[in-house]
């Protein structure tokens, strides 16, 4: 359980700074911060059960593209969990456009991986 804290804390994060770079990513004010935490948990949702479907069905695709259609697919991702805050839960959380919706994601994903590298720590070996 404490992996998944950490993974959702690290999303929400990356999610923030993607927020405060991409002029076309905007969180309403007066809950931001749950907003942004609440945007990281829709979005590891939806990576978690729709992106294999997705990723299954343009695997083609990805191989002849040598695998940048999987960025389109991340931003799509992102897109879709911006939709689902706004219209489900009601959270003002607005990705406005594809294009903003590709380089939210391209930020998420580096910024991820660069938190990852180092709060990850030492994995341990399952006897």
């Amino acid at each position: 359980m404490p992996r998944f804290l950490i993974r959702w804390g690290i999303t929400a994060g990356a999610v923030a700074v993607a927020a405060w770079i991409v002029p076309g990513i905007a969180v309403a004010e007066p809950h931001r911060v749950w907003a942004v935490v609440l945007v990281a948990l829709v979005l590891g949702l939806v990576n978690a059960f729709i992106r294999p479907v997705i990723s299954a069905l343009s695997c083609g695709l990805i191989v002849l593209t040598l695998g940048l259609f999987a960025l389109i697919i991340n931003g799509l991702m992102l897109w879709l969990a911006s939709w689902i805050t706004v219209n489900w839960i009601g959270l003002d959380f607005r990705v406005d456009g594809f294009w903003n919706a590709l380089l939210g994601a391209l930020i998420i994903s580096v910024v991820s991986v660069i938190v990852s590298i180092f709060v990850g720590g030492k994995k341990r070996k399952k006897k």
